[in-house]
């Protein structure tokens, strides 16, 4: 990387290839950076660990969501992270930084949207930081525990099938609706502004054997990329597969775009995708929605997810940088 490079040269993964190598990982620390969470051991199990950012302008708008929708979006988002290694959330820290004229009120809201989202879970706030900034920014650290051998991205296999738990898309055509000006279909504003992870069904994955997993909060594709490139496999979706509702048909036909493309590009609903063995091992409630090729089998390189066969010709999800 050129010594002159900037975030927008690096983009968000190659920055954080470059940020890992500073940090040399102890004996303790069982999965370091590059999963939905880290893992740590302690004494009688393991620790669960992610942190996460929203940034007001970058991730939120206080003109199309109220204090405590933002609250409870920052902390689906963290909680999701622990549901995805099929752990559960028990602690979380909260850092806010935000303009001196922000209202109290305002953070008021905020806290008790975080805590209503966190006691979904049964965990708590147990401590934090509170500075001045320009804008409101929400950095959230969260702990948790497996009760089991934590669910990665790198386990998925050739003949695995790809499974789906909680709505998708749902939150990205809210988000188009919001920035075309309208607040309906009011469902999809709704899931943008509060999204609802399948926060049980991360440990019922895990205990169905499931061998991959990852939250997706930046789009089902991108995501999915992630799993394909640790696993050293592709993965291939079935458009057949996916439950297309009429929200989301109604937003397509309103603006001109195909719901498939909210489905398969979208973030921020958290739903789970995960791979298993095979479709006899898939828990209830999950769709199977593709599944996974070994490198060098027909149209298929590792690392790569495609669409019925081939390359998506649309955006895979979210890029911060």
């Amino acid at each position: 990387m050129p010594p002159d490079a900037t975030l927008a040269d690096a983009g968000e993964f190659g920055l954080i290839s470059r940020l890992v190598e500073l940090f040399p990982q102890g004996e303790q620390v069982l999965v370091g950076p590059g999963d939905d969470a880290a893992v740590l051991r302690v004494r009688g199990g393991h620790v669960v660990v992610s942190t996460d950012l929203m940034v007001e302008g970058r991730h939120f708008r206080r003109d199309w969501s109220s204090a405590e929708d933002v609250g409870h979006r920052a902390a689906a988002q963290n909680l999701s992270d622990i549901n995805a290694m099929g752990g559960r959330a028990t602690a979380l820290t909260v850092g806010l930084a935000a303009p001196a004229d922000l209202p109290v009120a305002w953070a008021l809201d905020l806290a008790r949207g975080f805590a209503a989202e966190c006691a979904l879970v049964g965990a708590s706030v147990v401590g934090g930081d509170l500075t001045r900034a320009d804008e409101v920014v929400v950095a959230v650290t969260v702990l948790g525990a497996c009760t089991r051998a934590p669910v990665l991205r790198s386990g998925a296999r050739p003949g695995h099938v790809v499974a789906l738990r909680g709505r998708q898309g749902w939150a990205a055509g809210g988000l188009a609706v919001l920035g075309r000006g309208f607040r309906s279909p009011r469902a999809l504003v709704e899931a943008y502004r509060r999204p609802e992870p399948p926060y049980d069904d991360g440990r019922v994955a895990a205990e169905a054997g499931a061998t991959a997993m990852i939250d997706v909060s930046d789009g089902l594709l991108a995501d999915l990329g992630h799993v394909a490139e640790d696993s050293g496999v592709a993965i291939d979706l079935c458009s057949a597969a996916f439950e297309l509702a009429e929200p989301l048909q109604a937003v397509g036909a309103a603006l001109g775009v195909d719901p498939l493309s909210l489905v398969l590009g979208g973030g921020d609903d958290h739903p789970l995708v995960a791979t298993f063995p095979d479709a006899a091992s898939v828990p209830a409630g999950w769709r199977v929605v593709g599944e996974v090729l070994a490198d060098g089998a027909p149209g298929a390189v590792a690392g790569t997810v495609t669409v019925d066969g081939s390359a998506w010709d649309g955006e895979a999800g979210w890029t911060h940088f």
